[in-house]
């Protein structure tokens, strides 16, 4: 498949979009202006023309009917003076004709203008050229009264067409203005068309940009991106590829120091504690009790110390596990019940007692990793609360939140303790005793994973004993908005 050719800069492939969806829209306006130019030129002339014919045909009916007057006159009493009447009245009706005929007419008044020539001429040549001294006024009056006719006839018939007209203008406007809707609808249609086409064009490379940053937000190093699109774009997706191989290297190295520490630990310590239960156990020859207590001093702590990096290297494996999420519907009252029920015998065994306040609800998250926040956040009520108490688990409904609160009748989190209890290798003290036993991971766990999910956990101050709560997003659709 041919790639497609971009311009060079996203800026330019902006303004090369928006100059191909302006493009029809402009087009068509000026076939809109110029319809609407030609139809106003058109109305214009043909509403003059009417007007203008109407006029002279009236004009030339009056002028016919002062023709007649003196026509009657002569056929009465001829005389020199009428007859220069008769010329002058004649060449009045002549402009007028002459006027008439060089108007745009229609078939019907043509005719009729001819018409009203013939007659014209043959009245007036009955006037001037009859050899009989004395006119047959019946003949004039036939002829006279034939010719204003025509005349009349003129100004009904050019009344007529000022009215076809003026109809024909209306319909014309009426057609225009539906092939103006008709137009508008189409381009409408093609520029909303070539806009969602040029759209998908223009965000397709910043679609390829937000998948690739979302990757590497997952810590997913392994597929290169690619990013195609305007040189711009392309150059940011060759950075972004460079930032994925430098933090795939960073990876690499960071698990390979953690292998070889791992290792270079282990292997001394490991030769450590052997050699230190075989002095326990007295295997190279009995031991005075003194020095019997330095072997157990170093026994427990060389344990300690393998401990301790053990949880160091899971803790490193929770942190890379915090970035990905499995979400899917979790019924959150039933996972906090089999958490509760984990610890059932543990609780037996102090007297301690569970109250369950579960209404039923559901929402979107990894089970396993909250799972993992709850067992912690239970397993530390239990431990810090002395014989015959009670730990409460209570979930309430927040509209677009969840709220789980774990509330025990322990000594609670000393003032001293509350900054940094969420701090990685942290153990609380409780009070009047000695250091509760424990890797200080557990709470630190508990808040990578509840951030991890868009959520917050908070030490809630103030009251009896030890009260943690839990905010979470219902929906997996709210983490990933508020992670772009």
């Amino acid at each position: 498949m041919q790639p497609i050719a971009y311009p060079r800069s996203f800026l330019a492939l902006l303004m090369t979009a928006f100059l191909l969806v302006a493009l029809p829209l402009a087009a068509a306006l000026a076939y809109a202006a110029w319809s609407m130019e030609r139809l106003a030129n058109q109305s214009r002339q043909g509403v003059s023309n009417a007007t203008q014919a109407v006029r002279v045909s009236r004009s030339l009916a009056a002028r016919a009917s002062a023709i007649e007057r003196v026509a009657r006159q002569l056929a009465v009493q001829p005389e020199a003076g009428l007859l220069a009447d008769l010329a002058r009245a004649r060449a009045s009706l002549v402009e007028a004709v002459d006027e008439l005929a060089r108007l745009p007419l229609e078939t019907e008044p043509r005719a009729l203008l001819d018409r009203i020539v013939a007659d014209q001429n043959a009245l007036y040549e009955l006037l001037t050229e009859s050899d009989a001294p004395v006119l047959d006024a019946g003949v004039v009056a036939a002829r006279a009264e034939k010719f204003v006719g025509a005349t009349y006839e003129m100004v009904v018939s050019c009344q007529q067409v000022a009215d076809r007209v003026i109809a024909q203008l209306s319909a014309d406007a009426d057609a225009a203005q539906r092939q103006m809707i008709v137009l508008v609808l189409i381009t409408a249609a093609g520029a909303l068309a070539l806009a969602i086409g040029l759209t998908r064009l223009v965000a397709r490379p910043i679609q390829q940009l937000d998948v690739a940053i979302r990757r590497l937000g997952n810590a997913e190093f392994h597929e290169p991106i690619r990013v195609h699109g305007p040189e711009d774009l392309r150059t940011l997706g060759e950075r972004l590829d460079w930032l994925r191989r430098r933090w795939l290297e960073l990876e690499a190295q960071k698990n390979r120091f953690m292998r070889h520490v791992s290792h270079e630990l282990k292997t001394p310590l490991t030769a450590l504690r052997e050699g230190a239960e075989l002095l326990h156990d007295q295997t190279a020859g009995p031991l005075v009790p003194s020095q019997r207590q330095v072997v157990s001093i170093m026994r427990d702590n060389s344990a300690k110390l393998q401990r301790l990096i053990e949880e160091l290297l899971d803790y490193q494996r929770v942190l890379h596990a915090a970035a990905v999420l499995e979400t899917q519907p979790v019924a959150l009252d039933a996972l906090l019940r089999e958490v509760a029920h984990s610890h059932g015998l543990s609780a037996a065994a102090k007297g301690l007692q569970f109250a369950l306040e579960l209404p039923p609800l559901q929402l979107e998250a990894d089970r396993e990793k909250l799972r993992s926040v709850f067992d912690n956040l239970v397993g530390n009520a239990v431990k810090f609360t002395p014989q015959g108490g009670r730990v409460t688990l209570r979930l309430q409904d927040l509209g677009n939140d969840v709220l789980v609160e774990v509330v025990d009748t322990g000594p609670g989190v000393p003032p001293e303790e509350r900054e940094t209890i969420f701090d990685t290798f942290f153990r609380g003290r409780v009070r009047g005793s000695a250091r509760v036993e424990s890797s200080g991971l557990g709470l630190a766990i508990a808040r990578e994973f509840t951030e991890a999910h868009r959520g917050r956990i908070d030490l809630v101050a103030g009251g009896p004993g030890g009260h943690f709560r839990v905010r979470l997003p219902k929906r997996a659709a709210s983490l990933q908005a508020e992670a772009a």
